[in-house]
C-alpha cells in the first residue's frame, strides 16, 4: 500500500535543516511505513511554541500513514540537556518531573495521532534509564563513545568556558541510548530534533551501528528566529508563549501569531498549518495591508489545532472587536474567505485534509471527524453525531452510526468526501493512496 511521501512533505514545507543521509532517507520512506521519534523533556508542565515545529513534524508523519513516536524524557530530564544553554538546568525532583509529564502528555497526544485514530506511540525513557546499573552501562554503552569526539559537539564546546558538569556530559550518551532502545523495541529508524540536537542524533546513529549493526537516520529542524528581535521564535517580553491556556490565555496565543512579522507569513503558514503549500504561497503574496489576512488565517489555524475550533473562533472574534477584522465580512477566517474564493458551497473553496488510506481504514465515523479537524476528540464527535449536527456530502449522519467503520464506505472509492459539523464548519477529506 502506497503511503504519502512524508519526507518530501517535510522537505517542501521547510522542516529539514540537516539530514544525515538524504538518499538513504528517501529510500527508507519509499520502502514503507517509517517509525520515527522526537524526545520532549519534562522541564515544565506545558510545552511552548518552540515545541510546535517538532510537534507538527510528528503530525505530518501521522497524517501520512507513518508511525510517529513521542518520547517523554522522564529519565533524561533528571540530567538536563546542555544544548543551547549558557548554564546548567536546575535539578528537578521526581515528583516535579512526574507532574510536568502529566501536563505534557495530552498536548503530545493532540499531534501524535494515537490509536485508534492514528498509528502514533507515546513512550517514556524513565522506563529504561532510571533502572540502569551504572557500571554495566559504562561497560556496555559508554565504551562506544570517544570523549575527544564528544567535546567537538557544539552543545558541549560552547559550554566549556562557562562550565560543563559531568552530569550534563552524560546527556549525549543517554539520548543515544534512547535511540538504540527505540530502534530495538519499536523499530525506530529515524530521529528528528532541533538543529542543536545534531551531535546527539549522530551519536545515536553511531551507537546503533556499533551495538546493533543497524542503519538509522536523523533530521534536524531549523532554529526559528524572530527577525524583529533576534530572539528565538516563541519568546515575548513577558516570556515564553505556552500551549497551556492557564499559562498563556488563548487570546494571547492567537495574538502572538496574528502579530508575526509580515515577511514571515508564508514560511510560518507552511510550517505550522495544514493548508496546501500553493495556498500558503498565495497568501504570503497578498499585497500591502492585505497581508494581515494571511496572518489572521495563520493565527486562526494554529489556535484551532492547539485549542479547538470554539476557542479559535472566540479569539478571532475578540481580536476583530478590538482591532477590526482583516476580512471585512467579520467571519471566522477560512482559506476560502481570506483569499476571496467562492463561498463554502463550492467544493474547490473548502479547506482540504489529505489522510492516508491506511489511517482511514482503521477509523470509525466519529474518528473521521477528529482526523478532519472538525472535532477535538472522539467523545465530542460522537456527541455531534448523536445531536444530528454531523453531515457527509450534505447528508446527515444518522445518530447511532458513530462507531461504524469508515472502511468500505462508497466515498472511499471516489477518493473524497465533504464533511460538515454544525452549520458552517466544512472540511473536504481526500484519500491519500
Amino acid at each position: 500500500m502506497e503511503l504519502q511521501n512524508a519526507y518530501k512533505t517535510l522537505q517542501d514545507r521547510g522542516f529539514n535543516y540537516q539530514v544525515t543521509d538524504e538518499e538513504g532517507l528517501q529510500e527508507l520512506f519509499a520502502r514503507g511505513p517509517v517509525s520515527a521519534y522526537i524526545g520532549f523533556d519534562a522541564t515544565a508542565d506545558s510545552l511552548h511554541v518552540g515545541h510546535l515545529l517538532p510537534l507538527m513534524a510528528l503530525s505530518w508523519l501521522s497524517r501520512s500513514g507513518h508511525r510517529p513516536i513521542a518520547l517523554m524524557g522522564g529519565g533524561t530530564t533528571m540530567v538536563g540537556d546542555p544544548s543551547g544553554r549558557k548554564d546548567a538546568r536546575g535539578i528537578l525532583s521526581l515528583e516535579d518531573i512526574e507532574r510536568n509529564a502529566e501536563g505534557i502528555r495530552p498536548q503530545l497526544a493532540r499531534y501524535v495521532g494515537l490509536p485508534p485514530e492514528g498509528n502514533g506511540v507515546m513512550k517514556d525513557n524513565s522506563l529504561w534509564l532510571r533502572g540502569l546499573n551504572y557500571v554495566e552501562f559504562l561497560r556496555d554503552i559508554g565504551r562506544h563513545f570517544s570523549v575527544n569526539r564528544m567535546l567537538t559537539a557544539e552543545s558541549y564546546r560552547s559550554r566549556l568556558e562557562t562550565g560543563l558538569s559531568f552530569l550534563e556530559f552524560n546527556y549525549m550518551i543517554m539520548q543515544a541510548y534512547d535511540f538504540l532502545v527505540l530502534f530495538r523495541e519499536e523499530g525506530a529508524s529515524l530521529q528528528l530534533g532541533g538543529q542543536d540536537q545534531w551531535g546527539n542524533i549522530v551519536a545515536g546513529i553511531e551507537l546503533i551501528r556499533r551495538e546493533a549493526g543497524g542503519s538509522a537516520y536523523g533530521i534536524t529542524m531549523p532554529l526559528l528566529i524572530d527577525p524583529r528581535t533576534g530572539e528565538k521564535f516563541g519568546k515575548t517580553a513577558s516570556g515564553a508563549v505556552w500551549l497551556a491556556a492557564d499559562r498563556t490565555p488563548v487570546y494571547d496565543f492567537y495574538q502572538f501569531w496574528r502579530n508575526i512579522d509580515d515577511q514571515e507569513a508564508g514560511r510560518l503558514l507552511a510550517l505550522f498549518t495544514y493548508l496546501p503549500l500553493d495556498e500558503c504561497r498565495r497568501l504570503a503574496t497578498l499585497p500591502g495591508s492585505l497581508i494581515n489576512r494571511a496572518k489572521e488565517i495563520l493565527a486562526f489555524e494554529v489556535t484551532l489545532t492547539c485549542h479547538g475550533f470554539e476557542q479559535a473562533a472566540e479569539a478571532f472574534r475578540a481580536s476583530a472587536r478590538a482591532f477590526g477584522p482583516a476580512d471585512p465580512g467579520g467571519e471566522v477566517p477560512t482559506s476560502s474567505r481570506i483569499t476571496g474564493c467562492a463561498p463554502p458551497d463550492a467544493e474547490n473553496a473548502l479547506p482540504t485534509e489529505g489522510i492516508a488510506l491506511a489511517v482511514l481504514e482503521k477509523a470509525d465515523l466519529a474518528g473521521l471527524f477528529v482526523l478532519a479537524g472538525l472535532a477535538t476528540s472522539k467523545s465530542e464527535a460522537r456527541r455531534l453525531i448523536r445531536q444530528g449536527g454531523a453531515y457527509a456530502d450534505e447528508r446527515k449522519i444518522a445518530p447511532g452510526s458513530e462507531n461504524d467503520p469508515v472502511a468500505g464506505a462508497a466515498w472511499l472509492a471516489e477518493g473524497k468526501i465533504t464533511l460538515r459539523a454544525g452549520k458552517k464548519r466544512y472540511k473536504t477529506v481526500k484519500v491519500l493512496r
